[in-house]
């Protein structure tokens, strides 16, 4: 199964209210569920245990709240690249190459922008947007979650 079939089911979802899906084939497992505003997914390895997914992490606290009307304002008009799987964020193909996307770089639908390795498995992320990079949201190396923003596109 392709990440975009993933997306599309977990629009499909959010489209007709469901809070449950779960497929079984003999290659994989994909179960999701959603309780908040965000469906979480749960990759299983075929013939091992279903793993158990890690809560989302909690702001830390104390940290300050950014201003929610100027960070609105600001990016107003730009499309977010979300992350469509949990795991790691990687900028580049491997540590001595070259970042996939940098800021003011110009991507289509079809521009490779980053990778996501999830159980060991390294996903290549695509723009599906047409534009301009605006905004790198995410750190080297840094865990993300399904549906957390990567990029801010400014659309073309």
């Amino acid at each position: 199964m392709e990440i975009k079939d993933i997306k599309r089911i977990a629009e499909l979802m959010k489209a007709n209210d469901l809070t449950e899906f779960a497929l079984v084939n003999d290659n994989f497992e994909l179960a999701i569920k959603r309780g908040s505003d965000e469906p979480q997914v749960v990759y299983a390895a075929p013939a091992a245990a279903a793993p158990v997914a890690a809560p989302a992490a909690a702001p830390a606290a104390g940290a300050p709240a950014a201003a929610p009307a100027e960070a609105a304002d600001e990016n107003a008009g730009l499309i977010e690249i979300p992350s469509p799987i949990v795991g790691t964020f990687y900028r580049k193909p491997a540590p001595d190459a070259d970042n996939f996307a940098e800021v003011g770089m110009e991507v289509s639908e079809d521009t490779v922008v980053c990778i996501v390795e999830a159980m060991k498995v390294m996903n290549e992320i695509k723009a599906d947007v047409k534009g301009v990079i605006k905004k790198i949201l995410v750190d080297e190396a840094s865990p993300v979650q399904y549906g957390q923003p990567l990029f801010l596109v400014e659309p073309k």
